[in-house]
């Protein structure tokens, strides 16, 4: 039996990934069990000229998933808590957004370090 939520949540992240290996694109997303509601994709322009592709994916059981790549490889993101906003987690990534802005940010970098990509505003969505 499993005594953390933060372990649980990296156990299904896990299962959840290699579930999807190969199986999700920005236009179809199928995991046994998951029902998809939505699905949006939204163009971030970010500070220093970079540029991010983001599609998210709502389940009717309110869980929410973001792709997106990371360094220059996708990776697939999973809600978790916040205090504001939505945040998504992958690995070391965390892909945090609030209204139509997104900063992404790598915990080996540490816990007082700037984001990887940073200022990212949403330009379009899909």
């Amino acid at each position: 039996m499993l005594m953390s939520t933060g372990i649980d949540r990296v156990l299904s992240v896990l299962v959840l990934a290699s579930l999807l290996c190969g199986c999700a694109t920005a236009d179809t997303f199928h995991a046994p069990g998951i029902d998809v509601a939505s699905t949006s994709t939204h163009t971030y322009q970010c500070e220093g000229g970079k540029s991010l592709a983001v599609t998210y994916w709502n389940s009717h059981a309110g869980q929410s998933f973001a792709l997106l790549p990371v360094e220059g490889k996708p990776m697939l993101f999973v809600d978790t808590i916040a205090a504001s906003g939505v945040k998504y987690m992958a690995g070391r990534y965390t892909w945090w957004t609030k209204g139509e802005r997104g900063d992404l940010y790598d915990a080996m970098a540490g816990a007082n370090a700037a984001p990887v990509m940073a200022g990212c505003m949403a330009r379009e969505a899909k």
